[in-house]
C-alpha cells in the first residue's frame, strides 16, 4: 500500500497538469510541480497556506471557496475555470478545474484535491477571436439554444443601427428578422442547431430606424463547447444591400429594354422573358417561366442549331448574330438576331444562359423584298465575293447568257464568264470596288453559254457591304 501511495505521489508530483490539494481549512496540502511552474510559487511556498485567501485573485475567491465547500461536501465540481495569481504579481494563470472531494481509508471527506488545465494560452486565443470577431468587416452574429443573441459584433451593430446592448438575450427570429422570413431564418438556425451547416442564404435583418432593412448573405454554422456538444449557432454575414440593389437595376433595366431578352437555366427552362419578348411573341412572362425553351417556343427546324447554341453558352462559350426563329401565340414566327452569353453565380459557376436578341423580321422582309426585286429587275443583276465568286445572279443575267443561277453560283466571274481580252479590266473594276471605288457605265462583253455570241453589257459596279 505504502509503494502504491508512494507511486500516486510520483504521478501527480510528475503530471503534465497542475494538481493542488486542500484539508477541511482550505489549506494547502498538495502543490505539483507544474501547479509550482506555472505560477512560481514552489511547493515550499504554499505548503500550510491558505489557498483562497493568498494564491486566488480577489474577484474569484467567493466563486472557488463556493467550490472547495461544496468539494468537502461531496460534490465534485467540473471545468470550472478561475485564475490563480503568479508569483511576480504581473500576470495570473487561467485554470480549467475539475475538483473532487478526498477521502481517507474510511470514506470521510478530509480535503479536495483538484486537477487543472493551464488554459491561459487558449483564452488569449479565444479573446483574440473575440477581438477579430468584433473588428470584422463582416456582420457576425450568434445565438444560443433558444435562439437568443450571444454575439452582436460591431459591424452588425453599424449595419442595423442596433447596439450589442440592443440585442444580447433578446431573441433573434422574432426580433430582429423582418415577418416574411422569419420562418425560413428559424429553419436555418434549426439546421444548424442539428449541426448541419447552411452556406449562402440570403435573408434580411431589420434596422432600428425602421426605415430600412440589411440584406445579409449569411454562412451559418454550429457552435460547440469544448466537448463538442452544440451550443449555438454563429453566423457570418456579408452585406449585400447594395449588391440587391443593383441586381435589382439590372432586372429594370432587362425589363424594360427595347430589345428582346430570355434567359433559361442549366435545364434549359426559361427564367427570364423581358417586356420586349412579351410584346413581339405575344407569350407573357407567366406563360414562358419555368417552360422548355427550346422545345415549346422554337420552330421545329430550328431546335437542333439553338439547342447546340444553348449547350454551348453553358459550357462558356458565347455566341454572337445567331439568327433563329421565335413562335408567337398565334402562330407566327419572330425573327430574332440573338447575343447568346453564359449566366455565372457568385462562385463564378455556369448556371444558365441569357440571350440577349434584336427583332429582325422586318429586317428580313426588307431583304426577302430586296432580292425578289433583283431577281425580278429588266436588267442582268449579278454579284461577286471578295474572292470574285458569283454569289448573286439574277433571272435577266440567266436569260442574256443562257447561264442558269446553278450554273454560276460559286464559279469565278472573270475567269469563266468574262471574254479573254476584257478580264485584266473586268477584274481591275471588281477590285477597285473592293476598296470602296464605284464604277459606272462601264463596258464589258459576257461569254453566252452557247459559245456563239457575247452579250455587251454597260456596268455599274458598287461595293456590296
Amino acid at each position: 500500500r505504502i509503494a502504491q501511495e508512494q507511486e500516486n505521489i510520483r504521478l501527480i508530483d510528475t503530471a503534465n497538469a497542475p494538481i493542488f490539494g486542500v484539508d477541511t481549512e482550505g489549506k494547502v496540502t498538495v502543490w505539483n510541480k507544474c501547479a509550482a511552474d506555472v505560477t512560481g510559487y514552489q511547493s515550499e511556498d504554499t505548503m500550510g497556506r491558505h489557498l483562497t485567501s493568498e494564491f486566488i485573485t480577489s474577484d474569484f475567491r467567493a466563486s472557488v471557496q463556493e467550490v472547495l465547500d461544496r468539494a468537502l461536501q461531496g460534490k465534485e465540481t467540473a471545468n470550472f475555470e478561475f485564475p490563480l495569481v503568479t508569483k511576480d504579481g504581473h500576470s495570473r494563470v487561467e485554470v480549467l478545474l475539475n475538483a473532487t472531494a478526498r477521502r481517507d481509508v474510511e470514506g470521510r471527506v478530509v480535503g479536495v484535491v483538484g486537477i487543472g488545465q493551464d488554459i491561459t494560452a487558449r483564452i488569449a486565443q479565444e479573446q483574440e477571436y473575440i477581438r477579430l470577431i468584433d473588428t470584422a468587416n463582416a456582420p457576425i452574429f450568434g445565438v444560443d439554444l433558444e435562439g437568443k443573441v450571444t454575439v452582436w459584433n460591431k459591424c452588425a451593430a453599424r449595419l442595423t443601427g442596433y447596439t450589442e446592448e440592443d440585442t444580447m438575450g433578446h431573441h433573434l427570429t422574432s426580433q430582429f428578422i423582418t415577418e416574411d422570413f422569419r420562418a425560413s431564418v428559424q429553419e436555418v438556425l434549426d439546421r444548424a442547431l442539428q449541426g448541419k451547416e447552411t452556406a449562402n442564404f440570403e435573408f434580411p435583418l431589420v434596422t432600428k430606424d425602421g426605415h430600412s432593412r440589411v440584406e445579409v448573405l449569411l454562412n451559418a454554422t454550429s457552435r460547440r463547447d469544448v466537448e463538442g456538444r452544440v451550443v449555438g449557432v454563429v453566423g457570418i454575414g456579408q452585406d449585400i444591400t447594395g449588391r440587391i440593389a443593383q441586381e435589382q437595376e439590372y432586372i429594370r433595366l432587362i425589363d424594360t429594354a427595347n430589345a428582346p431578352i430570355f434567359g433559361v437555366d442549366a435545364e434549359g427552362k426559361v427564367t427570364v422573358w423581358n417586356k420586349c419578348a412579351a410584346r413581339i411573341t405575344g407569350y407573357t412572362e407567366k406563360d414562358t417561366m419555368g417552360h422548355d425553351l427550346v422545345k415549346e417556343f422554337i420552330t421545329e427546324d430550328y431546335r437542333a442549331s439553338v439547342l447546340e447554341v444553348l449547350d454551348n453558352a453553358l459550357q462558356g462559350t458565347d455566341t454572337a448574330n445567331f439568327e433563329f426563329p421565335l413562335i408567337t401565340n398565334n402562330g407566327a414566327r419572330v425573327e430574332v438576331l440573338l447575343n447568346a452569353t453564359s449566366r455565372r453565380d457568385g462562385n463564378g459557376q455556369v448556371v444558365g444562359m441569357v440571350g440577349i436578341g434584336q427583332d429582325i423580321t422586318a429586317r428580313i422582309a426588307q431583304e426577302q423584298e430586296y432580292i425578289r426585286l433583283i431577281d425580278t429587275a429588266n436588267a442582268p443583276i449579278f454579284g461577286v465575293d471578295t474572292e470574285g465568286k458569283v454569289t448573286v445572279w439574277n433571272r435577266c443575267a440567266a436569260d442574256v447568257t443562257g447561264y442558269t443561277a446553278d450554273d454560276t453560283m460559286g464559279h469565278h466571274l472573270v475567269s469563266e464568264f468574262i471574254t479573254e481580252d476584257f478580264r485584266a479590266s473586268v477584274q481591275e473594276v471588281l477590285d477597285r470596288a473592293l476598296q470602296g471605288k464605284e464604277t459606272a457605265n462601264f463596258e464589258f462583253p459576257l461569254i453566252t453559254k452557247d459559245g456563239r455570241s457575247r452579250v455587251e453589257l454597260l456596268l455599274n459596279a458598287t461595293s456590296r457591304r
